[in-house]
């Protein structure tokens, strides 16, 4: 038989842990997870793939080319040689540039076999070794990746407004096989009912191309760090129209989803200035500490594009690069920021003149600056003109050819945050690095960005990871229409010419292959980490940048109007299953360690796996810095209570509790005196 406790005696824990507290009340609350927690969160397991070898549960920072020092005298003739990557004229008998052996001091429209120089010095790694924090090796054949059925990734399901796109983006297009991730592209034509957010209207739509894009929104992020991938290119790397990327954008903004992008994208300023107070939606001159934000530090969604790749058959200075020393096929690997250069900006198409661009831009061979494009005016339906702003794309273009999307090459990005000096780690203003199968592609560094005076940084925000392939009339497709060609339609599969007429040449002979259908395949995915930086933080929502309390505030913007909620939790078993299937698949719950086919044939899965048929390892932030919203985030001060006088009155509470029971037992059995009158 239960016996009910005393009530006082829990009342008195729960002051005595208050009053320890210093007056504030600790509960315990309830994660994304479900994992019951108090002030921080130590999971059940990390977001590191078990196949992932130990050999490289490590990495090193990869080294940069010494910086080159002009010399006061130049050299002479004999000690400079050219080195041709061509014939040494065009048909037309102009001179074809070759590029120089030297470097030199400021980008040139030629690519020199060693890398330009910048007048900012190159900042250093601050650690000779870096954790591994994350990964993915896509071992399991038959994962699953729409909503709430893994852990790591959302594959999405929806249309794409975005960026004149001609695709709708299908989980069914992104799948595991033969150990690797597959995103394919495929000429087929879906009707959907979309919200349209140009004319602001549901409408009933068609598109001609179905892809797929993969994100760890809201699900991984990292702030700082090393990311690395091995990777395949879809399509061939002659054939203009697709648009593959692997990238990285703020957790504040969710790609696609514009409503969560607009006067966010890519903000990266943490300052008050004159255009951040009108022009980002979240700035620094805002003194309001709302949900869980900082007073006073503004936030954004920079982005960081570790390529995004254009095939072609336009040569080198030809065409639209005939002011470019870099050619299709190429891989666009930048840094895109706002605020941006309001004024004294360079054209598209052209070089920028005496500072009219930004410093300490290095880059690596067969590398060049990206003139043919410096950025965004970015303007929003219904906004005064004083909350247009530009964003820059602060960009380099690298050659790549065949080789690139016959076989998988590693892309490899290397973030260091800003560090004020402590005396423990030197000053710095941070950088980002991207290196080709560890040759040195490009060094963007901080101090460049910060001198141009505009308040923007280095990215500071927690950031997901973003891989996709995209099909676009901006990307890859001719520059002017076909002549007697609308260029309005855009069907592979369609009979008519003026739906045929705007692709690049052999475009839809690729795309209607069924039997070699473009597939974007990546072996893995690695995030290393510095253990010995206080900075280097996993999570989505950390102490310096919180984005938690504002999302879940603002769910509209970050989902469809269809969802219920912007991500699903994730499926612990469930799925169809077969009691004869053997071996490691979905239909036998990935094999006895992993799953157990029910009677229900659902599978039901073994600890520390999941998704619907337990094909991948669990994987969680192994540190939430999440804590309960308090009367802080609210703005309210509560009462001021004298600690010393509630001591004081509880210790007199506890003498009345512990005297008054003895003085009760004695006077049990005393009777009153007779009145003797």
């Amino acid at each position: 038989m239960l016996q009910a406790k005393p009530p006082f005696r829990d009342s008195w824990v729960l002051i005595f842990l208050i009053l320890l507290n210093g007056g504030t009340i600790l509960l315990p609350y309830r994660n994304s997870w479900g994992t019951t927690t108090g002030r921080y969160t130590f999971c059940y397991a990390d977001w590191i793939d078990p196949d992932t070898p130990l050999s490289v549960h490590t990495t090193k920072p990869r080294p940069v080319p010494p910086q080159y020092e002009p010399k006061q005298k130049q050299p002479s003739s004999t000690s400079s040689t050219k080195t041709s990557f061509g014939p040494p004229s065009t048909e037309s008998g102009r001179p074809t540039p070759v590029p120089t052996r030297s470097p030199t001091h400021n980008p040139t429209k030629e690519p020199t076999l060693l890398p330009t120089t910048s007048e900012t010095s190159s900042p250093n790694s601050q650690s000779p070794s870096y954790k591994l924090v994350f990964s993915d090796e896509f071992n399991m054949d038959g994962r699953q990746f729409q909503d709430g059925s893994d852990p790591k990734w959302t594959a999405l399901d929806k249309n794409d407004y975005t960026n004149d796109a001609l695709h709708y983006y299908s989980p069914q297009n992104v799948f595991t096989r033969n150990g690797e991730l597959v995103i394919q592209t495929e000429a087929e034509t879906i009707t959907f009912v979309g919200f349209n957010d140009t004319s602001g209207k549901n409408e009933i739509s068609q598109k001609h191309f179905k892809s797929a894009m993969l994100q760890t929104w809201n699900k991984f992020c990292f702030t700082g760090g090393i990311v690395e991938a091995e990777i395949q290119l879809p399509g061939k790397h002659n054939i203009g129209g697709l648009w593959p990327a692997f990238w990285l954008l703020g957790n504040m903004a969710r790609h696609t989803y514009v409503g969560s992008t607009n006067h966010v994208w890519p903000w990266s300023s943490n300052i008050c200035t004159e255009k951040a107070q009108f022009a980002q939606r979240i700035n620094g001159c805002m003194h309001s500490q709302h949900y869980g934000l900082q007073k006073g530090v503004g936030r954004g969604a920079p982005e960081i594009d570790i390529f995004e790749v254009q095939a072609g058959p336009i040569k080198r200075n030809q065409g639209v690069f005939l002011e470019s020393p870099v050619g299709q096929p190429f891989m666009s690997t930048s840094f895109q920021v706002a605020p941006g250069r309001p004024s004294n900006r360079p054209g598209g198409g052209t070089w920028p003149g005496p500072g009219q661009w930004y410093e300490g831009l290095r880059g690596g061979e067969n590398t060049s600056l990206n003139i043919l494009f410096y950025g965004n005016y970015n303007h929003f339906r219904g906004d005064a003109d004083d909350k247009d702003y530009w964003s820059d794309a602060v960009s380099y273009n690298h050659q790549l050819d065949e080789r690139h999307f016959q076989t998988k090459f590693k892309y490899r990005l290397e973030w260091e945050l800003p560090e004020e000096g402590d005396g423990v780690r030197e000053k710095s203003d941070g950088f980002v690095r991207w290196f080709l199968n560890d040759r040195f592609v490009l060094e963007i560094n901080g101090t460049g960005i910060v001198n141009a005076g505009l308040g923007s940084t280095i990215s500071t925000e927690p950031m997901y990871i973003i891989m996709n392939t995209a099909v676009s009339k901006q990307w890859g497709f001719p520059s002017t229409c076909p002549a007697n060609c609308p260029c309005k339609e855009y069907d592979c599969n369609s009979n008519k010419f003026q739906e045929i007429c705007g692709f690049s040449p052999g475009f839809c002979d690729m795309m209607t292959n069924k039997t070699d259908i473009p597939s974007y395949r990546v072996n893995y995915i690695r995030v290393y980490q510095d253990p010995t930086n206080p900075k280097h933080k996993v999570g989505c929502s950390t102490p310096e940048r919180p984005t938690r309390t504002y999302i879940e505030a603002h769910q509209d913007l970050y989902k469809t109007k269809n969802d219920a909620v912007p991500l699903k939790p994730i499926a612990v078993g469930k799925g169809s299953c077969s009691y004869n299937a053997i071996g490691v698949s979905p239909e036998s719950c990935g094999g006895p360690t992993r799953g157990l086919c029910a009677p229900s044939r659902t599978c039901e899965c073994r600890a520390g796996w999941t998704g619907p048929h337990c094909l991948v390892h669990a994987a969680f932030d192994p540190v939430s810095y999440e804590r309960e919203d308090g009367f802080q985030d609210l703005e309210f001060t509560g009462p001021h209570f004298n600690i010393r006088g509630i001591w004081i009155s509880l210790g007199a509470i506890a003498i009345s509790l512990l005297v008054l029971p003895v003085i009760r037992r004695r006077m049990d059995g005393w009777k009153p005196v007779a009145n003797l009158y």
